[in-house]
């Protein structure tokens, strides 16, 4: 039969699988499911004996390998290009070609160097941060069990074909979709694919038509889960792309989305562009028609355009993104994008799967209870022996049990108790039961199993002191209580009974009717517990106002006590199924008031994530399994941890090296440093450009000669610009760090407009002071270079005001290298007006009494900018 050709994207739904052929490849999953084994194995034009080689052949060209997408490493040529692709860095070029063009040699170099240094520390940064994170690895092993022609084979996992019939067995991991035809004990763990840490069981029978989520056919089995315990023979559904995981690889392969850092820097860079469209052609037009010297003009007016582009930007950028990925790699976290660091601190949402990152990821025994409910070493002791000497495949239970390894010293289980017998598990039972004799001779049968099978077959109970009693119904009712309510909690519950047979035989002749009149002595309660650090860390993120979101593919039962146990109240509750039914504006407005959703399957998971984002929310979202893998490439920031699957890795954005939540906090408030540092050079930067670009407009339109020559802005603009170079040093207020920061380009064109034009006030009487006390008509050179000092000066001086939201140098000081510089530049500032380079820049010395004026002009513009400054803040906010 041939292979189901592609058909179109399905939309999302916990029916559909992700990525292409969705919706159909779930319909023809749930209806394979539905069906009995005859008319699986006749849709699939397959048989008990498995598929011919001529037919294996045939479906391959159709199908193709059974392998899955994977997302192609970047290479360096792209890398380089992408990192370019940004429409400041194009802007900047753009200029650069142009004053190339013209011959003003200066200024290209000036404008090149800027672009190189951005573009080249950021390109090596990822390049690093790519080469540390682990590259996708296979997630299956290398060949599988197959009946071809009648016969057992082993064959390469990516040879295998829709129809081929093969064995499963303990340890197996599952290498394609496949369709169980018969079962024997078998046990999968697909918690990567669904959060839930506890296997679950697999059967042949026909699946019932109330399951509409795939993940919950009791008799399909996912490519990326793997067997526990048992055997099955199964028929192979769907090969590489269209199984579950090969979907969701292919779904996250390609591009990603621009995160909210990434549109911030591209509007703000927009209305730079807008500023610069509507200022250099006046300044050109002002002066080629006051002045009649259009080149001179255009000169002009491209270094008013230069003098305008925070050409620093892409550098500053960088360094502070590149800062905060080094002082997190000191905390082992590996950061795979820069730009995640700053989405890290505007994240004011975090989305987290519960399994491996709120909880242990491992099956714990949490109680070992008597008959009344209260602890108990003998069931526990009792507990480790039977799992201690049975020799079937430990399960993730046995394991718990075992790794109490102090008791094996206390017990002195190889001396004291030998073992006689074990009646293995089974599914009919649902129990099992060793043979164990003491020192003294003593045969004691321990049975452990399921609750009701193992007590079905009490007729006695042990008390708490000793006392062994018959069993009476209505004390039996309250022991079934007591399981129900520990079930009621999410604890997986077993039952644990034991029998003394003085006198038995030592040889091995224990069978199932041995499991009978025996004396029920506990519980046994596992659970997936909570981190020791996961309470801590939720209490932190809560501090600096990121609301915390649990999105998992478990029962909603577990899930509510575990965020109990973690302190996050469970006040709304959202579940797969009713998200099924609602529409995007619905999901948008439930999932701003739920905490935690459960029984999600990965496409929920990321219609979450996106419904949050159209609310204005900057999401992180933490995960470590594949069903994880398509929200953290949808969030503003993916992270997660060494230990997830390589999938998820792949899709992150940051990789937590040691599993410890608390760097989250620290992650946090990194992100907002960094942030912060970014804020202040565009702040500075734009309303400084604007100021003095404000100022050029005006003194064009009545001044005899040019306000400033090219080669001179664009020299002011250069040592401003360097002024600026350590700002990734300084510190952040305590205060910026407290809550999420995101993008306000409104907030800082608000910001341009009101603060920018205060250089302009202090410009304008400057230009007073050399027309009119220096006379400066008739002496343009000294005009020049007394307005050059000015904006060199008040500029420098404006970075330690804006820096801050507090009153400068007093309530909050900038860093020394910082400050530093501001003096270097300054000093530099005053040395060119006075070096062998004046006559080149057009500079002359300037009178004594000027440097009194401008101490007068910087105390006066400090003053008044603080003021306007805190006024601002009042008013509209940080």
């Amino acid at each position: 039969m041939a292979v189901p050709k592609s058909t179109p994207p399905a939309s999302h739904g916990s029916g559909n699988l992700p990525g292409k052929d969705g919706g159909q490849d779930a319909i023809q999953l749930l209806e394979m499911a539905r069906n009995d084994i005859d008319a699986v194995l006749k849709e699939l034009g397959s048989q008990p004996d498995g598929l011919s080689e001529a037919e294996v052949d045939s479906r391959r060209k159709q199908a193709g390998t059974n392998e899955v997408a994977r997302e192609k490493p970047q290479s360096a040529l792209m890398r380089l290009l992408s990192n370019i692709k940004n429409p400041l860095v194009l802007l900047l070029m753009a200029l650069g070609v142009l004053s190339f063009l013209t011959g003003d040699q200066r200024a290209t170099v000036v404008i090149f160097v800027m672009v190189v240094l951005g573009v080249v520390l950021r390109f090596f940064q990822e390049s690093r941060a790519d080469n540390a994170a682990r590259k996708l690895q296979a997630m299956v092993s290398n060949t599988a069990t197959v009946v071809r022609g009648g016969k057992d084979a082993e064959v390469s996992l990516k040879l295998l074909v829709p129809g081929d019939i093969i064995r499963l067995a303990a340890g197996d991991m599952v290498p394609a979709d496949v369709r169980v035809l018969s079962a024997k004990d078998l046990f999968l763990n697909q918690s990567a694919l669904t959060g839930e840490a506890l296997p679950v069981e697999k059967k042949a029978a026909p699946a019932g038509a109330d399951i509409q989520n795939p993940l919950e056919l009791p008799n399909i089995c996912f490519l990326g889960s793997n067997v526990e315990s048992g055997s099955a023979t199964a028929v192979v559904v769907r090969t590489g792309d269209r199984t579950y995981f090969g979907s969701l690889a292919a779904s996250i392969a390609g591009q990603r989305q621009p995160t909210s850092f990434d549109k911030g820097v591209n509007k703000f860079t927009w209305l730079m562009i807008r500023f610069i469209a509507v200022m250099v052609p006046a300044v050109f037009l002002i002066n080629g028609l006051s002045k009649h010297d259009w080149l001179e003009a255009f000169l002009f007016a491209m270094a008013v355009a230069v003098g305008l582009t925070p050409e620093m930007l892409p550098m500053i950028v960088t360094v502070n993104l590149s800062k905060g990925a080094l002082a997190m790699a000191r905390k082992k976290v590996i950061v795979k994008r820069l730009n995640a660091i700053q989405n890290f601190g505007a994240m004011d949402v975090l989305c987290t799967d519960k399994t491996g990152t709120l909880t242990q990821g491992k099956i714990v025994l949490e109680k070992h209870l008597d008959a009344h409910g209260d602890p108990s070493e003998k069931v526990l002791h009792f507990g480790y022996l039977n799992s201690y000497h049975h020799t079937g495949l430990k399960n993730l239970l046995d394991e718990a049990i075992l790794d109490h390894e102090e008791l094996e010293e206390r017990l002195k289980a190889k001396e004291k108790y030998r073992k006689i017998d074990e009646i293995p598990f089974d599914f009919v039972r649902r129990r099992m039961s060793v043979v164990v004799e003491d020192e003294t001779g003593l045969n004691t049968l321990i049975c452990k199993g399921a609750v009701d099978e193992v007590m079905s077959k009490c007729t006695r109970v042990e008390l708490p002191g000793g006392e062994v009693v018959p069993v009476q119904p209505e004390h039996d009712t309250a022991r079934q209580k007591i399981a129900g309510g520990l079930n009621g909690q999410g604890f997986r519950v077993i039952a644990l009974a034991y029998k003394q047979m003085p006198g038995s035989s030592d040889e091995p002749v224990y069978s199932v009717k041995d499991e009978s009149d025996l004396i029920l002595l506990g519980f046994l309660a596992f659970l997936d517990p909570p981190k020791d650090t996961a309470t801590e860390a939720l209490k932190r993120l809560k501090s600096l106002h990121v609301d915390v979101k649990v999105l998992t593919g478990d029962n909603e039962i577990i899930t509510a006590y575990i965020c109990k146990e973690v302190g996050m109240p469970v006040e709304h509750l959202l579940l797969g199924s009713q998200i099924e039914s609602m529409s995007e504006t619905d999901l948008a407005a439930a999932a701003g008031a739920t905490s935690v959703f459960a029984r999600l399957a990965p496409a929920h998971k990321e219609r979450i994530i996106r419904a949050l984002q159209s609310q204005g929310h900057v999401l992180g979202f933490l995960g470590d399994g594949i069903n994880d893998a398509p929200a953290l490439k949808a969030a503003d920031v993916g992270i997660s941890v060494d230990s997830a699957v390589d999938i998820a890795k792949e899709s992150s954005d940051i990789i937590l090296l040691e599993n410890n939540l608390l760097v989250l906090e620290q992650g946090v408030m990194e992100g907002r440093r960094v942030f912060g540092n970014i804020v202040k050079y565009i702040k500075m930067a734009a309303s400084s450009n604007f100021g003095n670009m404000f100022s050029v407009v005006g003194a064009s339109a009545f001044l005899p000669f040019l306000p400033m020559l090219p080669i001179q802005v664009l020299t002011n603009n250069l040592l401003y610009d360097f002024s600026q170079t350590t700002i990734p040093t300084d510190e952040v207020d305590e205060e910026w760090l407290v809550k999420p920061r995101q993008w306000t380009i409104n907030q800082i064109l608000r910001f341009i407009l009101f603060i920018g034009p205060i250089s302009s006030i202090f410009d304008y009487a400057t230009f007073f002071l050399m027309l009119y006390v220096f006379d400066c008509w008739q002496n343009p050179a000294l005009f020049h270079t007394g307005w050059f000092m000015e904006s060199i000066f008040t500029q420098t001086l404006i970075i330690h005001v804006i820096r801050t939201n507090k009153i400068p140098f007093f309530e909050s000081r900038a860093s020394w290298p910082l400050i530093i510089t501001s003096v270097i530049i300054v000093a530099a500032g005053a040395w060119l007006t006075v070096s062998p380079l004046a006559d080149t820049l057009g500079f002359v010395p300037l009178p004594p009494m000027y440097w009194l004026y401008l101490a007068i002009m910087m105390l006066g513009y400090a003053v008044l900018t603080q003021l306007v400054k805190t006024w601002f803040i009042r008013r509209y906010g940080e």
